[in-house]
């Protein structure tokens, strides 16, 4: 009889996980067959390498391409450095202690802050106390604040998987404390770390509340680029073609175009991220 209600209790767990699983699955299926369907006739080389023109109601998005290109470059600048070398400090330098576990859970706090209060804390701090203005740097470093808390805890978790008998092991055959991690831990914890980093870019690029209030332009005719300057990104270029627009009937498809691209390049930075998991792996192996 027990054997019996463990069994039954099996096939619900698998039963609940495998609808779930599905049901997911079905939702993603039928939201990016919406995009794809309505945005895949725009798709062509005009419509990437062209600028927008007429108010948006022609032309392409090259201008909001590289807007995004340039955005996810300054966050990746700014956010890799200093959150990768937190995470080393942390994790390899840090004592055990209650101020560390204490900087630790504020980390992961950061984690879970909604995103449009990072762009107020980059108005109040990069555009007007720091005098940057609303421009590319300011809305690239308030994505670097959004993502450093993402890649500390990604990068912590990838070097606690690295076990401390490979650090005891270097150390034994007399290498320094920074030599064990620069050549020792990191390579063996890059795969983890990069795959963090990557997706971590990926999800900034798609972020639309930060840079709000930071730079983001509803249409630019002219040069674009310039870190000093406003500019226009996919995302924010996205929403104000679907809310805001005075013709959003006759620029829909153009929106679902933007919405096409934005989710390819997505998909293309997840991809890599498993691609450069994968290749360590197998290194590894």
């Amino acid at each position: 009889m027990q054997f019996k209600s463990r069994a039954l209790s099996s096939v619900i767990e698998w039963g609940s996980l495998l609808l779930s699983t599905g049901l997911v699955c079905f939702f993603l299926v039928v939201v990016i067959w919406e995009i794809a369907s309505k945005g895949a006739s725009v798709l062509s080389w005009e419509f990437l390498f062209a600028v927008p023109s007429e108010g948006m109601t022609q032309g392409g998005i090259l201008t909001p391409i590289i807007g995004t290109v340039v955005l996810t470059l300054i966050t990746a600048l700014f956010a890799i450095p200093f959150g990768v070398c937190c995470a080393i400090y942390l994790h390899e330098y840090a004592e055990d202690n209650w101020l560390t576990r204490t900087i630790r859970a504020s980390i992961r706090n950061l984690s879970g802050v909604p995103s449009i209060i990072y762009g107020l804390f980059g108005l109040a701090l990069f555009v007007q106390a720091m005098e940057f203005g609303t421009s590319l740097l300011a809305a690239g470093l308030t994505l670097g604040l959004l993502s450093l808390p993402y890649i500390i805890t990604t990068t912590e978790e990838a070097l606690m998987r690295i076990p401390n008998s490979t650090r005891e092991a270097a150390l034994a055959v007399g290498a320094t404390k920074f030599e064990t991690i620069k050549d020792v831990v990191i390579p063996s914890a890059m795969s983890g770390i990069l795959t963090g980093v990557v997706l971590t870019l990926s999800r900034a690029a798609g972020e639309t509340a930060p840079i709000l209030f930071t730079g983001a332009a509803f249409y630019i005719n002219g040069s674009t680029g310039y870190i000093n300057q406003e500019f226009m990104a996919l995302p924010y270029h996205l929403y104000m073609l679907s809310t805001q627009h005075q013709s959003i009937d006759e620029v829909r498809p153009i929106a679902y175009g933007t919405a096409l691209v934005l989710v390819i390049v997505v998909f293309l930075l997840n991809l890599t991220a498993f691609y450069i998991r994968y290749k360590y792996r197998k290194n590894e192996v």
